[in-house]
Formats: C-alpha cells, structure tokens, sequence
C-alpha cells in the first residue's frame, strides 16, 4: 500500500502559515475544485476584477475546469468542453475533449502542480520562506509550478527541453525565478532527470516535484477532472447512450488517472493510453524523437495504473502537426465548411493543442477498434490550446509553404478521415505486466525506487485506492491552515 506522506513538521508549518497570512493566501480544496459552488462568495467577488492569468493570489480558485471562458472577471459555469461531430471525425461515435484553454496559464497542468506543492506546504513538509520549489517538465506542468509558486509566494525553479515551443520559454521568464533548458525536445525525458540529480547535489535548500512520480499529480486527475468528465457525460448523455472510456496521453500519468475514477463509475469502460508513434515505448519497448508537445515518453510514469489500462496506442506526429494547420489556418478553416463541419465548432478548434490533437486521434482510433456506434461515448482531454503553438504553425508556414485547399483537402482525407486501427494493442494481462515493468529500468536503476516498491505496485490490491481516498484528509489539512491564516 502506498499513500501521500502527510507527515506535519510544525515550525515549518509555523511559517508556511505566517508568509501565507503576510501575502493573503486562501489555498482551495479539492472538494472546491470539484465543484466551485463550494467558493466563498468573498472570493468570487474578488474574482470579478483579477485576469485569469494574473499573479494573484486567488486565481488558486481558478484552478478547475468551470471557469468561464474568458480572460478577466470571469466567474464559474459548467465544465469546458467540446464535442467534435462524426462529419469531422469520421465515426459516428460521440467524441468530447475537456478544454484547459481556460485554467491560468491555459492549461490544466496548473492543478497538477498544485496538488504536487499544497500537501507538502499545509503540513510544513515545505517551507517557502527557505526553499525553492523545482518543476521539471516537458513544457506545462513547469509553466504550472512556476505559476502556483508564485500565487503561493515560493521561489521556484522550472526545467523544460530546449526544443519546446517559444511561447513556453517567452512567458517562464516573466514567471519562473529561474528556468534551466535541458538538451533534446519532448522526448527527452531521462536528460530532465540528470539535472535533477544535479541540483539535488548542488547544496541549495530546494524540494523537487517530480510529476513523474508524484501521486498527489494522480490524485488531482482522479479526484478533479474524473469528476469534471463524470459531470458532462451526466448533461450531454441521451436516451441510449453509453460511456465507453477515456483516451489519454500517458505523459506524466497525470490526466490518464481520470479513467481510475470513470472505470469506477462506469465499470464497463475502457482507457486508451496513447503515445507518439515515432517513440513507441508502451507499444514495442521502442524509443525516439517526436512533435507532439507536452506527452513525454522514454519511459513509463511511476505513477502510471499500467494493470488499469485497456489499450496502447500509437498516433503519428504527422497527423498531428498536419491537423494543426487544418484546424487553424483559414483554407483549412474554409474546407472543413464546405465538408459539413458547423462553423460553431470550427471557430473551437484552436482549443485543441498538439496533445489535444493526438488524444482526439486516439479516440477516432478507438470509435473504429471497436466498432462503437452513435450511442457510444468516448472522452478525451485538450490539456492546452493553439495559444501556445503559433510559433509552430508560423515554422510550417516557412517550412513547407503557405496552406492551401489542396493542402487541406489532402490532410482531412488521409490524417483524419484515414485514421485506421494500425498501431494498436489490446492488453492481455501480460501486457499490462510487461508495461510495468518497464518502470523498473527508469525508477529502481536509475532514479532510486526498490524492488519491494514495484513489486508492491504491482501486487498490492489497494495500491492505488489507498491514494485515492486521501483527497478528504489533504482538504481537512488545507481547512485547518487556512483557518490559522485567519483571512478567509
């Protein structure tokens, strides 16, 4: 069994709690996050004269998948999401993507990262007034730390491949305390984690939030946005209609422990754990070098339920990067009308980031595998938007040429309506084992776990739910510090 340490270390906490009561914290809980309703009004009306960026304190509460989507002053609704028709998919089967557009930073990664550094700051685990909080990352979950650091008033320290888009590097520097460029782009995961090692032995006073290994990033998944999902499929749902599983990137194994909590709901349900077709390491045990920004790969998580995932499949960066400009460029635009796709979901298509993009793949290839009709339901994640790719669709521009109908008329037929079942595997029960125990070669080689540790993750009934059930325990802690903060 294995849980989030939640140890308290009280003059720690002593100060954790003064430096939030000088900088007028309020920390949000889960069931907060879960469901804004549970804000204090107070906060709401603060809300209303705060950009959804701003480095400001209450845009913790921002952090879930209701905000109004809109940059400034904006309150809470319903879930984000969009649901994309079979005209555009070429299934028949329902397929909705959660939108993260509309978290600060303009992705979900934020929560991850908050539910990495809150449980350590509330019990004085961490300390901000001593301590530098390190992100290392492919891209958003540094983008999120840098963010969350800042709200909480903690130094910070983001690490990120030196190949990831512009935008990420241009808004870090206003954000981070100190962003440090590994060599290599999305794929290269291990050189993150040698930098890791590096600090840990550089003498500074600093605390790492590994997203690879942290189970507080599986939590907030489980707990946030299974129930995000759980609650759309409860609005959208008709007479007939069945909820069949999630799609994910496995990335960090953050956003993919949402299927955890729909398997439970709906236990007939699948998950599809989705990767780049050029570094097929579930797959075939393969490696290399990919597009798809902010999956990861190289490796399997630590926190990643392989004995819990139905299906590995592997999307070409092709289709994705090709797709973007479908998507976004105005005579791709302009063809997907003349094909029947309403303009009202045209004008969204930029919430889809590169991941966003990969995961919509991903449930098509799914919809086909197993033949789902327009009564069934898969769910997908848009962890982020166009927003931070422009740069890369103005390299296309440059690289291939400006876009054309022809150019759009080609990518619909073959990336998108082409989609078909290669690059799949079902999982046996073997499968799955052989999936875990690739974790062995990254976290009990390399990266310091133990036999008995992966043993036990993989043996262990419990393993995963003991986690699960600690989300009330974490918001009893947060209650507690904030009521001694005395602001709220």
């Amino acid at each position: 069994m294995t849980t989030i340490d939640l140890t308290i270390h009280p003059e720690r906490r002593k100060r954790a709690i003064q430096r939030a009561r000088e900088r007028n914290i309020i920390i949000p809980t889960y069931a907060q996050m879960k469901d804004p309703a549970k804000i204090p009004a107070k906060v709401k009306e603060e809300l209303a004269k705060i950009g959804l960026w701003d480095i400001h304190p209450r845009n913790l509460f921002r952090i879930n998948w209701h905000n109004e989507p809109k940059s400034s002053g904006g309150g809470f609704g319903g879930v984000n999401y969009l649901e994309l028709p079979s005209v555009l998919t070429g299934v028949p089967a329902r397929i909705v993507a959660i939108t993260g557009k509309w978290f600060p930073t303009g992705a979900h990664k934020v929560g991850a990262a908050f539910s990495c550094l809150v449980p350590r700051l509330v019990t004085g685990q961490f300390d901000p007034t001593t301590q530098k909080a390190v992100w290392p990352s492919t891209g958003n979950y540094c983008r999120g730390g840098a963010y969350d650091s800042a709200l909480l008033s903690c130094e910070s320290i983001a690490i990120l491949p030196e190949g990831m888009s512009r935008e990420r590097f241009e808004w870090l520097a206003k954000v981070a305390g100190e962003t440090i460029k590994t060599p290599g782009s999305e794929s290269n995961v291990k050189e993150i984690f040698d930098k890791c090692k590096e600090l840990r032995s550089s003498g500074q006073d600093l605390m790492i939030f590994d997203q690879f290994q942290e189970f507080p990033n599986y939590l907030w998944h489980y707990e946030v946005t299974g129930h995000a999902m759980e609650e759309v499929f409860k609005q959208i749902a008709r007479p007939g209609d069945e909820f069949r599983g999630i799609t994910s990137a496995t990335g960090s194994a953050g956003s993919i422990a949402s299927g955890d909590y729909m398997k439970q709901v709906f236990p007939g349900s699948k998950i599809a754990a989705s990767e780049a077709l050029q570094c097929p390491t579930l797959l075939e045990n393969g490696f290399g070098a990919h597009r798809i920004e902010g999956i990861g790969d190289k490796h399997v998580p630590w926190i990643h339920n392989t004995k819990n995932t139905d299906l590995v499949v592997a999307i070409d960066d092709n289709a994705v990067v090709n797709l973007a400009r479908l998507f976004n460029e105005e005579d791709g635009r302009a063809y997907l009308a003349e094909k029947g796709v309403p303009e009202a979901v045209i004008a969204k298509l930029d919430l889809l980031g590169f991941s966003g993009i990969s995961n919509v793949l991903t449930a098509v290839k799914m919809a086909k595998y197993y033949e789902m009709g327009e009564n069934d339901v898969i769910f997908t994640i848009a962890t982020d938007s166009m927003d931070l790719y422009h740069s890369r669709i103005h390299e296309m521009r440059q690289e291939m040429g400006e876009y054309s109908p022809k150019a759009a008329a080609a990518d619909f037929a073959r990336w998108m309506l082409g989609q078909s079942t290669d690059n799949m595997l079902e999982l046996r029960y073997n499968d799955r084992r052989r999936v875990h125990n690739l974790k062995y070669y990254t976290w009990v080689e390399q990266q310091g776990k133990t036999y008995e540790e992966i043993q036990a993750m993989w043996n262990e009934r419990d393993y995963w739910t003991s986690v699960q059930k600690q989300a009330d325990e974490i918001d009893a802690l947060i209650t507690e510090f904030n009521a001694e903060v005395g602001i709220g």
